[in-house]
């Protein structure tokens, strides 16, 4: 019944605070109808068992002598009319509880129903024994006492349907032998009365408790509803949340496609003009021309790193990492930025070796630092590695600016700057931290942040370490000579700018070049050359649904070699990022700076049959 009323909302909020039932008017409601449900739920039982009484005192009586029989007769057919009474009411009530509402009709017709059972109980001692037997009417007393004391389980649910038969079932007895001449009668009333004061507060007290337990199942059952509700909104908010990250993906790797496009053209043009004849004005202007390119190929690749970690396609290669070294090489890359603002840059030496993916730490670490050299004005930036049992806890501690407390969480979701609103470019995107975020869970690694404003800031990365911790000795990667390979190479590109650039930059670098801006143009283009191309620049997403995938393929089986190739690519989707992924071919991102995409080319013509070419990071070659 309670779980009705907390369904149809009778348990209201106010001010968003659920009201306890023992306040809310139609808690109270819902806790009588309950106890009408308890009262009829056991009402069969009770006057079932109030009839079996009947019949044995009034058997007992007989055998005794004690009782006129048309009277004894009489008594217990109004008792058993009174339990028929009682059990027609109560199916009576549950073929209709659909009308909650109407309990306390229920109510009144079991009440007093029970007063008529209580007067003919407590009638029996007076009028059912005959003759002047006092133990015979002690007999009759204790079965009504017992009676009496049942109706505490059975009606004390309901206290008006209880006390309307208890009272008149046990009061007169006490009454009547009270002014008894018989001295034993007149101490029994005595205990009567110390029986009937006893059993009427246990009778309260049992209601109490009912009441209070079935308060109590309302009040679990408003929460339960209330915590269910909660659970759908967050989880429709959930909903909502991933469709707006869906829906961000696909505009961002839309838009970073469409960017790409020129940038990478304008950086291969560039390249080209590099090999020009000019003066010196010109080669500054080129200078300030490939700066800027580099700055949005940073913010490209940033953009780049957050999809291709969202779609799950970085891998982890964990290995022994002397983190000593690692920590050095960020404090000689970071040193003349933070010499040319006043800072000064400490690192601590550290010999422990650590396991985990030495490039993607490295981004994490030089994330770290990078970013306190940014935000740190004066003082400086304390770079170290202190051991804590299994692990290592690398520390980058910066005398900036620091950050407030109830910005610390939000400093690790994307695009999110302190100090910047106007979102000068200048300063990134706000997607470091995102990032390292993001690496740190890859890796299995602890990320902590301790800041106060105005004091600086320290940020933690807990590093397992290696089972052993010899010294590793890091082989030197044979990074062929890039000028030295030449040969064919395929260039597939739908646009013509880039194919332009391409061309040009790589016929200055000494290649021979077929550009294409498909695939039946290159096989088309190819068929009168015997001997197969050095390597395969292809762009990923061609005109017309054709895919570069499937370009590489087709020219491989032309001449059934597996011709060295790159997959360069502007989309940042995550399902594109795990196909291209998948092919296993080396994959570029535009726009590809020049050095980049030189060293890549020659390595390939160079070590054809390397069947894995070395790994440059998340935003370079992989």
């Amino acid at each position: 019944m309670w779980r009705r009323f907390c369904e149809r909302g009778l348990i209201r909020t106010r001010q968003g605070t659920t009201t306890a039932p023992a306040e809310s008017g139609e808690a109270r409601e819902a806790i009588r109808a309950a106890q009408i449900d308890a009262l009829f739920r056991a009402a069969p039982l009770a006057v079932g068992a109030a009839v079996a009484a009947s019949v044995v005192l009034l058997a007992i009586l007989r055998r005794l002598g004690s009782v006129d029989a048309g009277i004894g007769s009489a008594w217990s057919v109004f008792i058993v009319i009174c339990a028929l009474s009682q059990i027609a009411l109560g199916r009576a009530y549950w073929r209709s509880r659909s009308l909650s509402d109407q309990w306390r009709k229920w109510a009144l017709w079991f009440t007093v129903i029970s007063f008529a059972e209580g007067m003919a109980w407590g009638w029996a001692p007076i009028g059912l024994p005959t003759g002047d037997r006092f133990e015979v009417q002690l007999i009759v007393v204790v079965v009504t006492a017992a009676v009496a004391e049942g109706a505490i389980v059975a009606f004390g649910s309901y206290l008006p349907a209880f006390y309307a038969l208890f009272f008149p079932a046990t009061l007169p007895y006490a009454l009547v032998s009270a002014i008894s001449p018989n001295p034993i009668e007149r101490l029994t009333s005595l205990l009567m009365l110390v029986f009937i004061a006893a059993f009427a507060a246990l009778g309260y007290a049992t209601n109490r408790s009912f009441k209070q337990i079935v308060g109590l199942r309302i009040r679990t059952q408003a929460m339960a509803l209330d915590l269910q509700k909660q659970k759908d909104i967050a989880e429709r908010e959930r909903e909502i949340a991933e469709e707006a990250n869906r829906a961000k993906s696909s505009f961002l790797a839309a838009a970073s496609h469409d960017l790409r496009q020129p940038i990478h053209a304008l950086s291969m043009f560039v390249g080209a003009l590099r090999g020009v004849p000019m003066v010196p004005e010109g080669r500054r202007i080129i200078g300030q021309i490939e700066a800027s390119t580099a700055a949005m190929d940073g913010l490209f690749s940033a953009l780049l790193d957050i999809s291709k970690l969202d779609a799950g396609v970085v891998a982890v290669e964990r290995r022994a990492v002397p983190i000593g070294s690692v920590l050095e090489r960020l404090c000689q890359d970071h040193r003349e930025e933070a010499k040319a603002k006043g800072l000064s840059l400490v690192w601590k030496r550290c010999s422990v070796i650590v396991w985990t993916d030495p490039v993607l730490i490295e981004r994490v670490l030089r994330n770290l630092v990078s970013n306190a050299v940014r935000y740190t004005d004066r003082g400086r930036i304390v770079i170290g590695a202190r051991r804590r049992g299994a692990t290592v806890a690398v520390q980058v501690i910066d005398t900036g600016r620091g950050i407030p407390l109830d910005e610390q969480k939000r400093v690790f979701q994307e695009y999110y700057q302190l100090g910047n609103p106007h979102r000068d470019s200048t300063k990134g995107l706000g997607l470091g931290l995102a990032i390292v975020r993001r690496l740190t869970s890859l890796l299995d690694c602890g990320l902590t942040l301790h800041s106060e404003l105005g004091r600086g800031s320290r940020f933690e990365v807990t590093i397992p370490l290696a089972e052993s911790q010899s010294p590793v000795v890091e082989p030197a990667q044979a990074m062929a000579s890039a000028a030295a390979a030449k040969g064919l190479v395929v260039v597939i590109d739908d646009e013509a700018a880039i194919r332009d650039a391409t061309l040009s930059l790589l016929t200055e670098w000494g290649y021979d070049v077929v550009a294409c801006g498909g695939g039946d143009e290159a096989i088309l283009r190819l068929s009168s050359c015997p001997a197969p191309p050095a390597l395969i620049l292809c762009d990923y997403r061609l005109r017309e649904g054709e895919n570069g995938l499937v370009v590489i393929k087709r020219i491989r089986a032309e001449y059934s070699e597996a011709i060295p190739a790159i997959l360069i690519t502007g989309d940042t989707a995550p399902d594109r990022l795990m196909e291209a992924k998948a092919s296993g071919l080396l994959l570029m991102h535009k726009p590809v700076s020049n050095g980049k995409l030189r060293a890549a080319i020659g390595n390939l013509i160079l070590s054809a049959k390397s069947s894995r070419p070395v790994e440059a990071g998340l935003s370079a070659v992989e």
